[in-house]
């Protein structure tokens, strides 16, 4: 401490302080600080208290050099700190980044020859485009590794058919606003907002004139300073001319309260003159599949690609479409030959050097096709999930979700790309998937052509036309019938050697039916009963055992054998079904010795690439005893390399009999001899229901070999009753599914399209298919609306002044008065006690046109196709000639507006002169009144008097008495004193309790009672005023109408979309004016499941975990199936399974509060862990030998789940990369690894 540099203190600064000690004046000195008072009188210690005491000197260097130091010199800067010369570089300061370049070179060639003709410079117009920022095709290419499958921050190509707005378009629109309404054309309602503010003004007061932007430019060109040369009178006769301009339409508060259209009962002046339609464009061009081409070959003597026969007539129309560069539709039967406009497409692609897309509805028929394909052209890829092969080929076989991915992530390949190829297009009706295919039809660019292949679907047209039009292009519609090999439908009774022969022909090859066949197989059916019966007792033999079934198969495998109908397909629309019709027939042997041997031999080589514990699977080896006896199985649950083995021996012939399910249907080519129908009822995933025809047909289709047979066969089994017969016509002859819109909002389509400013998610929505009807006529409507507007605009104002200042509020009032009655008679006459009183002889009263409170009573209730319909007699006037007057629209000159007396209930109408009758047939909402009184009527003696007096030889006689009394009876009641002809009360009298109808009344009686304060019926110019009010109010109902119908708000999806983007919001993926936000930009690398999966990544819930715990979790996003065993878990699975299911249910909560309907239990209950411990296991390098005995699911689903689990796999290390995970990312590629091995991921026999 002596070392320490302390500067001196001056005495009177230090702490230094006098205490007086006791009471005798002794004084000490003590180190405190001095009196805060700057008194030097001495500090006492008694009888104050304790007296102070000295710091201690221990306490005084912990707190100054310990806790503090910093004040030491040793902790000067001089010490420390250290400088580091900063070294000049004045030629930075001028360098400078090259720039892009703005011209390129351009080889100019001959059109016909390719030989070059000349080099020239031209300039490049974009040069700063990239596929960050623009949507146009003159961007530059992307970097080699994002060619094929894009990027997710890159930007999609301009869909074609959307039109960008254009300079002359933005300066049209300008114009065509130049005369701005400052007042009425401003919007009220903010963007997102329910309702705006109103700026009507109280009391009725009729707004000020129109007055244009344009007058306001005009007024001051004009405006000169000084004296004006202009006298009053010109003044006024210009302003006059400025208050005549036309007036613009004033805006509703919000879209929301548009599309509601009032008819008044009351005096409707002529509505407005229609304009003149313009002419729609024809989009779908059908074409006619039976007339013959006779120049076929003169106009296309090149064909680029020659089949070695002959082509039907629509195939060659649809080669004549692409060859001229056309967008074609085929649709015909299963092996009709569609295949050959694909090929040809592919042919004229390699032609042209360019690219074709061959999609396809399912993993399986892509493999098939690309080796169908790589067999023909040889330039050929293939790009799956887990499968890239030969990505820089001409042609390109993938699913549609790989096209979808493609688009949305501006792959480089879609330049090049000429044709769209999609096959299976009927399978736009899935309710999972078919949402796909229409997302890619919006999202093609323009240069694109499409190729759509389907079964024959009954709205070929209406389809094609929705395409046409949102890709503004033409669709060449080629449909067909005919089979290259018709069909023969049978029903089968025969289940032993006896009946093994009891076909029944039920449809002939010329598409008729056969009841008569059908009568003789319920006889044979009953025939065996009765035997049955009396052999065996009253035991019914239905059912259908295992006993009965196999009986059954071995008669038509007999049966079919001798016919020579081998091979066959038996569609059972169950796994388990097939598995055992398979097994059952254990002494049923198909096949030679050579046979045989043939499949052995090709068995031993396709399953050599597995390991030696796999080709000893249970599976495996059962397979192969079935193979060598010729029959096969083929769903789902059979591991996919046996599935393609037993598809290749089958297209060889060797395997005679296959059960298979439905999805054999979708697969290529492979035609059989004959079809059977295990049953004609499946299960669809929620009840049992009879086949479709368009399913009946696609699977029948399977029968007939062309070249081959004659005909086709197809059986129907009936092992217990025969089926109804109209079931069986209505699934054999009835039309086949319509193509329905399956289109969906999901998250992963809402993000693609938000993280690009240019693309909205209403126009998505727009151009769907569920949109198309009420799309298709929104250029009419368009059109529609100019004219009305101009209608408009031309009526002038309306004269509010002086007495007729109530005109316009009182209109609203009459107009609300006369909805909230239809409203409530709508609801009364659909009532059962309202029916129960609509009855005949109730006295009602209707308002016609001319005539108010019109007497009638009903003589007949009968229904027509949609409504009940009263037959009602009426009182009328009678002419001067004796002919009866009509009360209908047309017969009076001048109509009335309504005023007070009118409409409220007053005296009921009597005809002034002579009274008549007339008959109306009144519908529901045509009744205005139902009142207490009844009369009793001879109704069918009046009916018939009716009819009678319509004859010309009786038109002239008196009505009849029963007529007589009717009428006299409500010229009686049209006599009595206002207010005696009481009506039915609807909550009192007819005891109708539902809030909105007691509102009702209650607002009738409010509306009812302000009529009478009204000054304006008084006013002589108040009728010509009123149906000048009326049918201006009429044109702008019907232009909010127009307008609400071409807004985005008549959208059937949009409440959805907005919930969904308000869970978007919470959730923090996108911010409040719709910008994607690093949530969002990670849940687009997920393609499914993406809120969750990105969650999980960016709470933090699979770092912790290894690969295999990560993998095992995961498998909840892939496996959908259902199982009876409970996995066994590790403690940290556990956790993560209850990680997993917290997340998930709070996203579903985030969604109910949003308002989405989907169940918090429904969404939670999607995410399965039925394969967890098998995923776990697998990826720990269990045999799968052991695996198939931790579970009950089948071979086939774990092989399909795993290897869509590797896909989730990659999105999730796709996003923890974007997110800058490294650890998980690793540990996602370990994962991966771990579970792509043996024969889980063995390699496809169609690509190796």
């Amino acid at each position: 401490m002596s070392k320490l540099d302390l500067s001196s203190v001056d005495p009177l600064d230090l702490p230094l302080s006098i205490l007086e000690v006791g009471i005798s004046g002794r004084l000490e000195l003590i180190t405190d600080a001095p009196n805060p008072r700057g008194s030097t009188f001495p500090l006492s210690a008694v009888p104050n208290g304790l007296p102070p005491y000295d710091v201690d000197l221990s306490f005084e260097v912990i707190e100054k050099y310990l806790a503090d130091p910093g004040w030491l010199s040793i902790h000067d800067f001089d010490r420390s700190q250290r400088s580091f010369p900063r070294s000049k570089d004045v030629g930075s300061l001028y360098h400078m980044d090259i720039s892009a370049p703005q011209t390129e070179l351009s080889m100019e060639r001959n059109a016909a020859t390719g030989e070059l003709r000349g080099i020239s410079e031209v300039t490049i117009g974009h040069s700063s485009l990239s596929a960050q920022n623009s949507l146009s095709l003159r961007r530059p290419p992307g970097p080699p590794s994002q060619s094929v499958k894009g990027s997710t921050s890159n930007f999609p190509f301009w869909p074609g058919g959307m039109d960008e707005p254009t300079l002359e378009q933005i300066t049209a629109v300008g114009d065509e606003e130049e005369a701005l309404d400052f007042e009425k054309d401003l919007l009220t309602c903010p963007p997102g907002w329910k309702h705006g503010m109103n700026f009507k003004q109280p009391g009725g007061l009729q707004p000020p004139g129109i007055l244009p932007f344009a007058s306001l430019l005009g007024t001051l060109e004009d405006f000169t300073l000084g004296d004006s040369s202009e006298d009053e009178d010109d003044v006024k006769a210009k302003e006059k001319d400025k208050g005549a301009k036309t007036e613009s339409l004033q805006r509703s508060s919000s879209l929301e309260e548009l599309g509601v259209e009032t008819v008044s009962k009351v005096a409707a002046p002529p509505p407005p003159p229609p304009p003149s339609e313009a002419p729609q464009e024809q989009w779908a061009i059908p074409l006619n599949s039976q007339s013959p081409v006779e120049d076929f070959y003169k106009r296309i003597p090149d064909l680029a690609f020659k089949h070695p026969f002959e082509l039907d007539t629509f195939q060659k129309k649809a080669v004549q479409c692409l060859e001229a560069g056309s967008s074609v539709f085929i649709a015909a039967h299963t092996s009709a030959g569609k295949t050959v406009v694909a090929e040809y497409a592919i042919a004229l692609s390699l032609k042209h050097m360019t690219r074709t897309i061959y999609t396809s509805p399912i993993k399986a028929l892509s493999n098939q096709k690309f080796r169908d394909f790589r067999i023909t052209f040889g330039d050929v890829g293939l790009i799956t999930g887990d499968v890239q092969l030969y990505t820089g080929a001409s042609c390109l076989i993938m699913t549609t979700e790989i096209l979808r991915s493609m688009l949305y992530n501006g792959s480089d390949v879609i330049r090049d790309l000429e044709w769209v190829i999609f096959d299976e297009v009927h399978y736009i009706n899935d309710a999972e998937r078919g949402v796909v295919w229409e997302e890619v039809l919006i999202m093609l660019p323009e240069h694109v052509n499409i190729i759509l292949l389907s079964a024959t679907v009954p709205n070929t047209i209406e389809f094609a036309d929705w395409i046409g039009r949102i890709k503004k292009r033409k669709i060449y519609v080629i449909s067909t019938t005919k089979r290259p090999v018709p069909l023969e439908h049978y029903l089968y009774t025969g289940n032993s050697q006896k009946t093994q022969n009891q076909f029944f022909l039920l449809q002939d090859a010329f598409g008729t039916f056969q009841t008569k066949g059908y009568y003789a197989a319920v006889e044979a059916k009953k025939e065996r009963s009765s035997k049955y019966s009396q052999t065996f007792g009253a035991k019914h033999p239905h059912g259908g055992g295992a006993g009965h079934d196999k009986g059954t198969w071995l008669s038509l495998i007999q049966s079919l054998r001798q016919r020579d109908a081998l091979p066959v397909v038996v569609f059972t629309f169950s796994r388990t079904r097939c598995e055992q019709n398979a097994t059952a027939l254990t002494t049923v042997d198909l096949c030679t010795a050579n046979e045989k041997s043939e499949i052995q031999t090709y068995y031993n080589k396709c399953l050599s690439r597995l390991r030696g514990g796999d080709r000893q699977l249970p599976q495996v080896l059962h397979m192969l005893d079935l193979l060598k006896r010729g029959i096969g199985i083929h769903h789902s649950g059979i591991l996919p390399i046996l599935k393609e083995v037993v598809e290749m021996l089958f297209s060889r012939g060797l395997v005679k009999i296959l059960f298979a399910t439905e999805t054999f249907a979708m697969g290529v080519n492979m035609p059989a001899r004959t079809v059977v129908f295990d049953s004609i009822r499946k299960h669809d995933g929620t009840n049992f229901r009879d086949l479709t025809p368009g399913e009946y047909i696609q699977m029948a289709g399977r029968a007939g070999r062309r070249g081959l047979d004659n005909t086709g066969m197809v059986i129907i089994l009936c092992k217990s009753d025969v089926p109804e017969m109209s079931d069986l016509h209505k699934m054999m002859m009835g039309k086949p599914t319509q193509l329905h819109s399956q289109f969906r909002l999901t998250y992963s389509m809402i993000l693609n399209l938000l993280r690009v400013e240019a693309l909205r998610v209403e126009d998505m929505m727009k151009r769907s298919f569920a949109e198309a009807r009420t799309q298709k006529d929104s250029k009419a409507h368009e059109q529609r609306i100019k004219v009305l507007t101009k209608t408009l605009g031309d009526m002038g104002d309306i004269d509010c002044s002086g007495d007729l200042a109530d005109l316009y509020d009182y209109f609203v009032t009459v107009q609300e008065l006369l909805c909230t009655r239809e409203m409530l008679q709508k609801k009364v006459v659909e009532s059962i006690n309202g029916m129960k009183c609509l009855s005949v002889g109730r006295i009602i009263i209707i308002h016609t046109e001319y005539y108010p409170w019109v007497p009638g009573v009903i003589l007949q209730v009968s229904s027509d196709a949609t409504n009940r319909v009263y037959t009602t007699l009426v009182l009328c006037e009678k002419k001067q000639d004796g002919k009866t007057a009509s009360v209908e629209r047309g017969e009076k000159e001048d109509k009335m507006a309504p005023r007070p007396d009118d409409l409220l209930m007053g005296k009921v109408f009597r005809p002034e002169g002579p009274c008549d009758y007339k008959l109306l047939k009144l519908r529901s909402s045509e009744i205005l009144m139902l009142t207490g009184k009844t009369l009793r009527v001879q109704a069918d003696k009046v009916l018939d008097d009716a009819v009678r007096s319509q004859t010309p030889r009786f038109r002239n006689d008196p009505p009849g008495p029963a007529v007589s009394a009717v009428t006299q009876e409500l010229s009686r009641l049209a006599d009595l004193p206002p207010g005696s002809l009481a009506s039915l009360c609807p909550v009192n009298d007819l005891q109708l309790k539902e809030l909105e109808l007691v509102e009702a009344v209650s607002r009738i009686k409010r509306l009812e009672g302000a009529l009478r304060g009204f000054n304006c019926p008084n006013s002589p110019r108040f009728t010509s005023e009123y149906f000048r009010l009326e049918q201006r109010s009429q044109v702008m109902d019907e232009l909010d109408r127009l307008r609400f119908l071409t807004s985005d708000q008549s959208l059937s999806l949009l409440p959805e979309y907005q919930q969904r983007i308000n869970v978007l919001r919470i959730l923090k993926y996108v911010d409040d004016g719709g910008a994607v936000q690093l949530k969002g930009r990670v849940a687009c690398e997920v393609s499914s499941h993406e809120l969750l999966v990105t969650e999980l990544v960016l709470d933090g819930a699979l770092s912790p975990l290894n690969p295999e715990e990560i993998a095992a979790l995961l498998s909840c996003l892939v496996f959908q199936h259902k199982t009876q065993c409970e996995p066994r878990l590790t403690d940290t699975l556990k956790e993560g399974v209850k990680k997993v299911r917290e997340l998930a249910e709070r996203l579903a909560l985030t969604q109910r509060e949003c308002g989405l309907r989907e169940s918090v239990e429904d969404f939670v209950a999607q995410y399965k862990f039925g394969l967890t411990e098998v995923v776990y296991e697998w990826a720990r390098g269990m045999p799968f030998s052991e695996i198939m005995t931790l579970t009950d699911i089948q071979e086939g689903l774990i092989v399909r789940c795993v290897q869509r689990l590797d896909e989730a796999c990659r999105d999730v290390r796709s996003a923890a990369r974007l997110v800058g995970d490294a650890t998980l990312c690793a540990k996602m590629d370990a994962a991966s690894q771990l579970i792509k091995r043996d024969i889980v991921f063995a390699a496809s026999l169609y690509t190796h």
